[in-house]
């Protein structure tokens, strides 16, 4: 019982940091709320986001802030086509001592950082952008047959342009995947860029503070894995992703006619992640069935493609997620 009562009250307590984390930052990203909550959660969950809005959303602007907010040593990557993998993880170069010695000695490239924005990371060479494959799972990169740890936590938070494809590289499937989130950023409201106006022209800015630590946020993150979810929302997620998957069983129409591949089950763990943190975002103990209908698209979007004919018809992988994630909720409740 004390173990249990214990557990509520941390859960309770990092529910409420969290709601002042997205407190600070709105002093600096107006509006958007559904964007920072969902770029708070992929941080909570350890994992890391990608950013797609049009140039001018805020993007470079709230990743700032939150390396400010959650305590984290930052840098940041223009990525170019000229860019170079040695650009990133950095490279030996051959010292020589005071007693005329050689030796190799590794300088670290900027991914030894804590948060890490790629900025327009799809601009760059798919060898490049190769760089990032082991840096974001293992969270160490090798450098001359010789492995680098790098420091805790890691996040990556990357942006890419969604209408400018002159001059760009997709990212391939595998490195997709290694997002735990994909966060549309979208044109904000009259009211809100209103707001925005008054705020960014004068001879003030507003400043963020800190909310967490280090020690905070890795602590943060173990203790999301320890929330509890439902048997319910358990199997829903489940449900959900298999349904997504043509040709298979599960498989509703829609997908079997539109859907050229499906998700893995990283986005089955990615949904068991997220969902604790939106629970936490709003003050809950535990997810529900609702927190897995609102990550669906996030979560799924980028790990799903759409065949050719759909996308001749016009068809959204959006609305195809949300047709599914509909149908299986109602089979649900129905049982």
């Amino acid at each position: 019982m004390a173990d249990t009562e214990n557990l509520v009250a941390e859960i309770e307590a990092l529910g409420a940091k969290m709601q002042e984390a997205e407190e600070s930052i709105a002093k600096r990203f107006i509006g958007q709320k559904k964007v920072v909550d969902l770029v708070l959660s992929t941080l909570v969950c350890g994992g890391h986001g990608l950013l797609i809005g049009l140039p001018g959303l805020g993007k470079t602007r709230l990743i700032e802030t939150l390396g400010t907010v959650m305590g984290l040593s930052e840098a940041r990557i223009q990525f170019t086509p000229d860019l170079m993998p040695a650009d990133i993880l950095g490279s030996e170069v051959l010292e020589t001592a005071e007693d005329g010695s050689r030796a190799f000695k590794f300088i670290k490239g900027p991914v030894f950082c804590q948060l890490l924005m790629a900025d327009e990371i799809n601009r760059a060479s798919p060898r490049t952008q190769s760089a990032l494959l082991q840096a974001m799972q293992e969270k160490a990169v090798t450098i001359g047959g010789q492995p680098h740890q790098l420091p805790k936590p890691f996040h990556v938070l990357a942006t890419q342009n969604p209408i400018e494809q002159e001059g760009t590289y997709p990212l391939p499937e595998a490195q997709l995947d290694r997002f735990l989130v994909q966060i549309d950023v979208e044109y904000p409201t009259r009211d809100y860029e209103r707001e925005i106006l008054v705020a960014t022209t004068g001879t003030t800015d507003e400043k963020a503070h800190a909310v967490f630590s280090m020690e905070d946020l890795i602590a943060a993150q173990t203790l999301v894995r320890r929330m509890p979810v439902g048997e319910g929302v358990v199997e829903l997620i489940l449900d959900l992703v298999r349904s997504c998957r043509p040709g298979q069983p599960e498989a509703p129409e829609i997908v079997n006619r539109s859907v050229g591949w499906g998700p893995g089950p990283r986005a089955a763990q990615a949904l068991m992640l997220t969902v604790r943190a939106r629970a936490l975002l709003q003050g809950r103990l535990a997810p529900s069935a609702e927190d897995v209908l609102a990550m669906a698209r996030p979560v799924l979007s980028h790990r799903m493609a759409l065949t050719f004919a759909a996308r001749a018809r016009g068809e959204s992988l959006g609305t195809v997620i949300d047709t599914v994630a509909e149908q299986v909720t109602r089979v649900e409740a129905a049982a």
